[in-house]
């Protein structure tokens, strides 16, 4: 026999909450319910019984004195019933009769004292005898010589009646005080009744509220504690760990989002990884670029013509420049270094390019001081000084002019490198672009490539920087950059 799986019950954690109070609220609107209804009950059985004891009292302390006065005034004939319906000194007989019955009809009712009910039929059966003779008295009066008879009647029937008829309503009220006591005690046992069953209701309510509270403070805390341990090992570098929470509640939803989040925090962690190894080899390849076998080779041949000629001055102007030509690409293995050095770079290496080209080149450097102290990527210039060098000067006949300018606009630092070679037309220009921003390679023979520095400057400042080109063929080539101020940390 295959067993039954129970379906576990999932909570999100506003209905966790809704729970938790319904198990404290709702056995506490009852138990409240069922004392306020207990002394509802009670006081309507007080105010009952003294609003019954009210009423026969009124006849009690009225009753017999109304009708022996009325009746004795009607036998006596200083009245009649014709004038007691308006006579303000008695009342009507009857009126009073009538008036007794319906109260205690409904005082009949109502009455929940043991006896007292009997008594009132006895009471409502005497007004009946009573009525009866104030007939006989009437009827009398419509004859002549009934006066003795009347007398008698009154003696002997209606003053004996209306004292049994006060007795009764005596005994009513004794009766109806006496239920009093046994209300007391009802409503002793009954408030002993209601402290029991409250501190039982009280000691279910925290119970169920310590049982609720502990699922539901364990159902939150658990999967929480389960985070907290899966960020100490996110922190720790480990990206591949993920939180498991088995809950349909908003913890899960934050959980589902903390794995979301781990997940693009570690495939922008491997981008990165990417992008630094790309910038290192694309380091390596500019390093490389500059330490060119052959710029080498050219400059130490250049020197040795120099030494051979005994043109000491040169050679020595020669060899500081290389001096410093190296000790820049260097620059102690730093990725920035400051505009000066980039400027004394790319000086030294006009200098040294200047004794191969005497006859064609000249240059100028035009950085403004106030931006020295401003840092940039390393070797940012030069590649685009040696690429107007071999693709501009060099192909011009006669003499070319490099110029290199820095200074600041609009709080970002301006550089520019242009020359007046052999420029390029749209089309060669336009195809040069497309090179540099597909980052495509270059011809190493050139020098380092410029689509490479274009990289460089959007992988370390944003993809909204870059190179910018202009050319007009057979007038010359400018290429600039605008970058953001950054200072030298110390």
């Amino acid at each position: 026999m295959r067993k039954r799986k129970w379906k576990k019950i999932s909570l999100n954690l506003n209905k966790k909450l809704a729970l938790f109070a319904l198990v404290i609220i709702v056995p506490m609107v009852i138990l409240i319910l069922y004392l306020i209804l207990s002394l509802i009950n009670f006081g309507n059985a007080y105010n009952q019984i003294v609003k019954n004891i009210t009423a026969a009292n009124a006849y009690n302390i009225n009753f017999k004195e109304e009708i022996d006065y009325s009746m004795y005034r009607i036998v006596i004939g200083s009245a009649d019933f014709e004038t007691a319906k308006e006579s303000t000194e008695i009342r009507d007989p009857y009126e009073i009769i009538e008036e007794a019955r319906n109260v205690f009809k409904k005082l009949y009712e109502i009455s929940i004292t043991p006896g007292n009910k009997g008594r009132i039929e006895k009471l409502l059966k005497n007004l009946d005898t009573l009525q009866d003779r104030v007939d006989d008295i009437k009827y009398n009066l419509s004859q002549k010589g009934k006066y003795e008879d009347n007398i008698y009647l009154l003696d002997t029937s209606i003053y004996i009646l209306s004292e049994i008829i006060q007795e009764h309503i005596q005994m009513y009220i004794y009766y109806e005080a006496s239920n009093f006591e046994t209300i007391r005690n009802e409503l002793a046992m009954q408030q002993a009744n209601a402290v029991r069953i409250s501190l039982f209701a009280f000691v279910i309510i925290l119970l169920g509220s310590i049982l609720i509270s502990m699922f539901i403070v364990k159902s939150v805390t658990k999967p929480i504690k389960q985070l907290c341990d899966t960020t100490d090992i996110v922190a720790r570098g480990d990206f591949t760990t993920r939180a498991y929470v088995e809950s349909d509640d908003e913890i899960s939803v934050l959980t589902n989002s903390f794995n979301n989040m781990i997940q693009k925090i570690g495939d922008l962690v491997e981008d990165i990884k990417k992008e630094q190894h790309n910038l290192r080899v694309m380091e390596l390849k500019l390093l490389q670029a500059q330490i060119n076998p052959h710029f080498l080779y050219n400059t130490l041949d250049t020197i040795i013509w120099l030494a051979e000629g005994n043109q000491t001055t040169q050679v020595v102007n020669m060899v500081t420049s290389l001096s410093d030509f190296f000790r820049t690409v260097l620059s102690e293995g730093r990725d920035y270094i400051t505009i000066k050095e980039e400027e004394s770079y790319i000086r030294s290496y006009l200098e040294i390019q200047k004794f191969r080209y005497q006859d064609i080149l000249e240059y100028e450097i035009n950085i403004d001081a106030a931006i020295h102290h401003y840092t940039i990527l390393k070797l940012t210039l030069q590649p685009l000084v040696e690429n107007a060098l071999y693709h501009g000067i060099k192909n011009k006949r006669g003499k070319g002019k490099i110029c290199v300018i820095g200074k600041l606009i609009n709080d970002m630092i301006y550089l520019e490198v242009n020359d007046n070679g052999k420029g390029m037309t749209k089309e060669e220009l336009s195809f040069v672009i497309k090179r540099v921003k597909g980052h495509k390679e270059e011809d190493l023979q050139g020098g380092f490539g410029l689509a490479n520095v274009d990289e460089r400057i959007r992988l370390n400042y944003g993809l909204e920087y870059g190179l910018e080109f202009e050319s007009v063929e057979g007038e010359g080539t400018k290429v600039w950059i605008c970058l953001p101020i950054h200072t030298i940390k110390t």
